[in-house]
Order: structure tokens, then sequence, then C-alpha cells
């Protein structure tokens, strides 16, 4: 594939808003890729994944220095998400394939970011929801915690290895939901950027064995989103959030309304 600075300046963006924020990462880089690029979905997922993998293990290197990541957590997540992901790649890999025909993926994509979306606008809602349950009966919530984030993981690592999404916004509201008082903002965006390193290592190997990554692209895009990612991380604490995610969100339900009815 030939260099086009387009490449690097969408890699750049997208890491800044990951380190940033924690989010945005497979939702705004792979409609990118398949609307603006002219890549093809499954190509574009592939590709993107490996993309998230590199972008959030340089972002999650630098917010493990400031030892904010919450490992208990982040060993529940991957318990669900890991063998969901791994068993998901070897159905596709088994005849599995049929169904992530053009038209299927892009629908499943833009209902992920849809969902995406309505996650982002209703953080404070389902935060708060989880606050008085947690306040209200705290031995029972606790009791279910350890379960219910390995169930969250497994759902995570379905929607990442299918559509490349939902590993930011979906993850974080979640731990928010189930962790009220726990996950504090950096501690939330240090546990999640790093949750998905594993996870979208794993799918990205498994679509790079179905021949879904475009090396050069990848390249490309990394180049400008490693940069991009480290200097969003530093700028995290003074993110001005009540902008940036009705923002973020408002264009994937853009986006996302867009792929449904493709």
């Amino acid at each position: 594939m030939d260099f086009e600075w387009i490449h690097v300046v969408a890699g750049l963006g997208v890491g800044f808003v990951v380190g940033m924020t924690g989010v945005g990462g497979g939702a705004l880089m792979t409609p990118i890729l398949v609307l603006l690029l002219g890549v093809a979905p499954t190509v574009a997922i592939g590709t993107d994944l490996w993309f998230a993998a590199l972008t959030k293990l340089a972002g999650g290197a630098l917010h493990h220095s400031r030892g904010v990541v919450d490992w208990q957590v982040l060993r529940r997540l991957c318990a669900g998400s890991l063998p969901t992901s791994a068993a998901l790649l070897l159905w596709l890999q088994q005849g599995g394939i049929t169904p992530m025909r053009s038209a299927f993926v892009l629908h499943l994509l833009g209902a992920v970011l849809l969902l995406t979306a309505a996650a982002m606008l209703l953080k404070g809602r389902v935060h708060a929801r989880g606050r008085m349950l947690r306040l209200h009966d705290a031995a029972r919530f606790k009791q279910w915690q350890p379960a219910l984030t390995v169930a969250a993981g497994a759902v995570l690592g379905a929607l990442v290895t299918l559509t490349s999404v939902g590993a930011g916004a979906l993850g974080a509201v979640m731990l928010l939901y189930l962790y009220p008082l726990r996950m504090t903002p950096p501690r939330l965006v240090a546990t999640d950027i790093v949750h998905a390193v594993p996870l979208t290592l794993l799918a990205g190997s498994g679509h790079a064995l179905l021949g879904h990554v475009e090396l050069g692209l990848l390249a490309q895009l990394l180049l400008g989103s490693v940069p991009g990612v480290l200097l969003g991380a530093a700028a995290a604490h003074r993110a001005p959030e009540r902008l940036l995610r009705p923002g973020i969100a408002l264009m994937l339900v853009v986006v996302g309304a867009r792929l449904v009815t493709a």
C-alpha cells in the first residue's frame, strides 16, 4: 500500500482521543476506514484490532506507570473476554466465516456504534444506578460483582472480536455500574485501556490468520496513533469530558445509523 498522510492523521486523531478518554478506538477508526478510506469491512475490523492493541499498549504502559490500574477487576474481565474471543475465532476459522459478509458486518457494526453512543450518553445515569444499588445492599451487590464482571467481559469479548468496537465506551460504562465507588476516573480509564490490550491482541491474531489485516495501512495508522495516544494520556486529567463525550456520541449515532441502513 502506498504511503498516504491521511492515514497518519487519522491515527493521530483517534490515538489522542483514546489516550485522553479511554474510548473511541474501534468506534472511530473502523467507521473511518470503511466510510472515508474505502477499506473492506472485514479488513477494517482486523486491521483496527491490531491498531487498537498496539495503540492502547502504549497508553496502557503510561497509565500502569502511574499505578492506577485495578488488576483484580482486570483479571475478572479477562476471565470472560479472552475465552469468549477465542471461541468465536475458532468458530470463524472452522466455517463460521459466512456470516461475516460485508452487509452483515456493516449492520452489526452500526448497531454496536449506536449501543456505544447510548452508553456514553447514559453513563451518568448508569453510574448513579449502580451507586444506589451498591449503597442500598452492599453485601449482595459485592457478592454478585465477580460473576457479573466475568459476564461483562464475555460480552465485550464477543463484540470486539466481531466488530472491533466495545472495549472502550461500553467497557467503561459496565465498570462504572459494577464498581460505582471503586472506579475513580483515572482508574477507570487505565483499567479499561489495559483490558483492551490482551483482548485486541488475541482477536487481532485470529483475524490475521483469516487474512483480514492490511499491514501497510496498519503501519501508517500507528505512525500517528502512538504519539497521539501518549499526548492524550498525558492530557487525560485536563480533558473537557462534558464536551468530548456528547460530541463523540453524536458522531457515533450518525455513523451507526448510516451503517445500519446501508
